[in-house]
């Protein structure tokens, strides 16, 4: 157990990042044991079509429920390579976007009141980003919120600041996806190198924080592949493994697990985040803001990641701030 406990503390939110909206029972339980009441919903992405390479909605969700009862914020991920193109067609691009999350609200009676872009540009593409972001804004009129990533804190100046009402910090994703023990999910000494920045930074910022886990599969010393939803207990009870380190576990044998192949001798590395990371993140981030986020949002409502935590972890986070 820990104490935070502060007046006026952030709500808490939820990212839903599946195809089809539904909850399952647990799911719910979650939602309603932390008074949730926002969900910031992936409505599509954006990529490049393979052989005319221009920009196409990806994998749509699909709404098996009615989210009635809930305030939803169509989120749209942007792949960057979108907006390296050169000839990009920005207003265009805007107007597709924002008419085709209209068809999704209209065919299931939503009606939101905010949209956030999720998208992370470089300094090659942010033209075309602010571009686009001005664009959206003028066209969709509603809140506009986007996601922002440490680097494009601490370097504003040169990464600058899309014209939106509110910015997403993503607290994870800080390192490279690599076969040594570091845990590219979060690693509190790479976010140390950015956390004085945000007193600097000018846009308001909520935050977003992990809850997933997923294993890095490294064959010969490469990494061959993310392997999402997976943990360390899952790997302890499979037979076909053998824990080497806290985070490595070998394959016995070659064997299949959920339709991948694994060779004997493949290493699976573990990242995950717990309880105590979380609090982490919050204490850190606490001791370098100058102002309050309204809201933590955390990445991503599923069964698979919410079973790793405690009833009263999400509560005890927001009680950081």
């Amino acid at each position: 157990m820990f104490s935070c406990t502060k007046n006026e503390k952030p709500v808490i939110s939820f990212y839903y990042w599946k195809t089809i909206f539904k909850f399952s029972k647990i799911e719910k339980e979650v939602l309603e044991e932390n008074n949730v009441s926002k969900l910031y919903v992936r409505y599509f992405d954006i990529g490049l079509h393979p052989e005319s390479k221009f920009p196409i909605p990806i994998s749509p969700i699909r709404f098996e429920i009615n989210p009635s009862g809930y305030t939803i914020v169509p989120v749209v991920f942007i792949q960057n390579k979108v907006m390296l193109q050169k000839n990009l067609d920005v207003e265009d691009l805007a107007q597709k976007t924002f008419d085709f999350i209209e068809q999704i609200n209209s065919k299931n009676k939503i009606v939101s009141q905010e949209i956030q872009i999720d998208c992370d540009w470089s300094l090659e593409s942010k033209e075309n980003y602010l571009k686009f972001i001005k664009s959206f804004k003028k066209l969709s009129r509603k809140k506009l919120s986007a996601t922002i990533r440490l680097h494009q804190v601490k370097y504003f100046k040169k990464t600058k600041i899309p014209s939106v009402d509110s910015g997403v910090l993503m607290y994870y994703n800080m390192g490279s996806i690599a076969p040594d023990s570091l845990n590219s999910i979060y690693d509190q000494k790479v976010a140390e190198r950015y956390l004085k920045s945000l007193k600097k930074y000018p846009l308001h910022l909520d935050f977003a924080f992990p809850i997933y886990s997923w294993g890095v599969h490294i064959r010969n010393n490469k990494v061959i592949g993310l392997r999402s939803k997976m943990n360390r207990k899952e790997l302890e009870e499979d037979s076909n493994f053998e824990k080497t380190s806290p985070i490595f576990f070998r394959a016995k044998q070659s064997n299949y697990k959920n339709g991948v192949f694994y060779e004997e001798n493949d290493l699976l590395k573990i990242e995950e985040i717990t309880k105590d990371d979380l609090k982490e993140m919050a204490e850190d981030l606490q001791g370098n803001l100058i102002e309050k986020p309204n809201e933590i949002i955390f990445y991503d409502l599923d069964e698979f990641n919410l079973n790793n935590y405690e009833k009263n972890t999400f509560e005890q986070i927001i009680s950081c701030f």
